[in-house]
């Protein structure tokens, strides 16, 4: 392993902080200003870099950008601990004050708000959904044709879903309600629409008139709701990135997103935050994944960034570290 003089660990990061914040080719001159050296010393330590493959040269401009194994590098020695921004931690401490939010909300929101903040796309894997077992179906009635479905599961995880129902009578709709928790509560998510299937629909017909058009719309619910242990927000975040101006390579990122497979392989064991560049995660090449492992007595899962290589590490990180030790109180 190649070990940096003082001067080029000062000017490696200092490249890589600019790159990541205007998205340029990083000059000499900006560089010899701020280190208080001659360019062509700068431009010498920079070639010895490029050498070392930590920077890489643009046909565009004689300035240098951050090679993927030059992230790595800033990430490993480089990267310093970043506290929050004043208003980072006001948007944060106001979600996370609100002592009645269930845990699924904590997690989405704390997405929607990391997605608005970063303009990257951020991802929860909840645990897997056979491992959450039906606790009780409930439903509240909106107006007379309208009511809202209501899926808890003994991990504390809960799911709603409006749904419409024409000439229905909603006596109807309870009593089926009854027979699914009467006969499937106990039974993993994941399984529920299958045991509805064998079990729910041979008798449904002898105690629910309307019984077709009901049992189809509760079988949806869960088929839905068994997916819902991902939940992907600000995909289209991406499409702001410089980095992503081509349409071929949208599409195929975009295609990953919606590939539960892929998706699934970002899951993350281990407690600490790590981050996975390029090459080294399992998603995209042209991405990097920052994710951990969340972990309370009710639920496990991950929560993963997803961005541009040229990506700001270190506010991620303590974004993530921040929403982790929140969630996990």
């Amino acid at each position: 392993m190649f070990v940096l003089s003082n001067r080029q660990n000062a000017l490696l990061k200092m490249i890589v902080e600019e790159y990541i914040k205007l998205a340029k080719p990083v000059g000499s001159k900006l560089i010899a200003k701020r280190l208080k050296c001659s360019s062509a010393t700068v431009r010498n330590e920079m070639a010895e870099l490029e050498a070392l493959e930590l920077l890489e040269k643009t046909h565009t401009s004689s300035g240098r950008i951050p090679s993927e194994k030059g992230y790595r590098y800033y990430v490993d020695h480089l990267m310093e601990a970043k506290e929050l921004n004043g208003e980072d931690m006001l948007k944060l401490q106001i979600l996370f004050s609100n002592q009645k939010l269930a845990l699924s909300d904590y997690l989405n929101k704390s997405l929607q708000l990391i997605s608005e903040m970063t303009n990257y796309t951020s991802i929860v894997l909840g645990k897997a959904s056979h491992e959450n077992k039906l606790k009780e179906i409930t439903t509240i009635p909106i107006d007379d044709t309208s009511i809202v479905v209501v899926v808890v599961t003994d991990k504390g995880f809960v799911e709603h879903k409006n749904v419409t129902f024409e000439k229905v009578d909603m006596s109807e709709i309870k009593k089926t309600v009854a027979l699914i928790n009467d006969l499937i509560v106990g039974t993993p998510i994941d399984e529920v629409s299958s045991k509805l299937e064998f079990e729910i629909k041979p008798i449904i017909g002898r105690y629910v008139k309307e019984h077709e058009i009901i049992y189809n719309t509760f079988y949806e619910v869960f088929k839905d709701f068994s997916k819902k242990n991902v939940n992907i927000v600000g995909k289209n975040n991406i499409l702001e990135q410089p980095e992503f101006n081509n349409i071929e390579k949208i599409k195929d990122l975009f295609a990953k997103f919606d590939d539960q497979t892929m998706i699934q392989s970002i899951e993350e064991n281990g407690q600490d935050i790590h981050i996975y560049i390029g090459k080294e995660n399992k998603l995209d090449e042209d991405v990097t994944v920052i994710k951990t492992n969340y972990k309370t007595e009710k639920d496990e899962g991950t929560i993963a960034i997803v961005g541009p290589k040229r990506m700001d590490y270190e506010r991620v990180v303590t974004l993530l570290e921040f929403i982790k030790e929140n969630i996990e109180k």
